[in-house]
């Protein structure tokens, strides 16, 4: 099966394309927060001549615990993602999680986003489809790649070939995820671009009872690795104090250390391609 590009502007996904950038906060803590995180990954990826799309939740809809920070809401959230978009003039990225958020979303952002627990879930990946936008859909971690050739399926019935598909590994007992790098094979298959979630996968997921535990230490070695597989985009969080961000700081990366970690992963990035050229 011959592989399909995804066009988001000027930015070209596909597998045997240089590597782009998902980036961004987890969630959109506040305006300001998120304008110095896109400022900074905007001025970073244009020095390293990286394509770049600014990712950040309006919702955080899957939290452990009824008493975790969830977000701003879908309206707060996308009025904040349009203003970056317009003013900094970078794509974006957002999940939904119900099928009415599918239009609301695709007025604003560039590519709409299916989060992992929610990928069985037609009528939301078919409202996603439906409105013509491109769609990354995430592999839930009780998935296993070939079924995802349903997933790709689903969009396409919708009338929709702007597919991408993003692994951020699989349960491996409780509480763990593993990458397992035979799934970007797989999934590379279906024509379609494939990314790695580096943050995510490295999540341990209600590991700390109430709340999602994590391993940073290893999202720059696993990235690395899949990089080498050769992929059509890399995903991954980011917060200027890890620490204290509101949802998934476990497993962000600094931003600070962004930088170091892209051009690893760019000399890669040359390489495998230059080599599948």
């Amino acid at each position: 099966m011959s592989d399909i590009v995804v066009r988001v502007g000027p930015i070209a996904f596909g597998n045997r394309n240089p590597i782009v950038a998902i980036g961004g906060t987890c969630a959109i803590e506040t305006e300001e927060l998120t304008f110095r995180v896109a400022e900074h990954l905007k001025r970073l990826f244009a020095r390293l001549k990286v394509p770049f799309v600014f990712k950040a939740s309006f919702d955080k809809a899957n939290r452990s615990s009824m008493k975790s920070w969830r977000g701003l809401g879908v309206t707060k959230g996308l009025e904040i993602l349009g203003r970056i978009r317009e003013r900094l003039n970078v794509p974006v990225l957002t999940d939904i999680h119900e099928p009415a958020q599918a239009e609301w979303a695709a007025r604003v952002v560039d590519i709409i986003q299916i989060p992992a627990f929610l990928c069985r879930q037609t009528d939301l990946i078919t409202a996603a489809a439906k409105t013509g936008k491109p769609v990354n859909v995430k592999k839930g971690q009780f998935l296993s790649p070939w079924e995802c050739r349903n997933i790709v399926d689903k969009v396409r019935s919708a009338g929709n070939h702007q597919l991408m598909l993003t692994d951020r590994g699989y349960m491996f007992g409780y509480n763990n995820l593993v990458v397992d790098m035979r799934s970007f094979v797989i999934m590379k298959g279906f024509g379609v671009p494939v990314i790695h979630d580096a943050t995510h996968s490295q999540q341990l997921p209600g590991g700390l009872g109430a709340a999602t535990g994590g391993w940073p230490e290893f999202v720059v070695p696993v990235a690395q690795a899949a990089a080498a597989v050769g992929l059509a985009g890399l995903f991954f969080e980011t917060h200027p104090n890890p620490a204290r961000a509101k949802s998934d700081g476990p497993n962000s990366i600094a931003l600070k250390d962004v930088e170091k970690m892209w051009r690893t992963l760019l000399a890669i990035d040359a390489i495998v391609k230059k080599k599948n050229a």
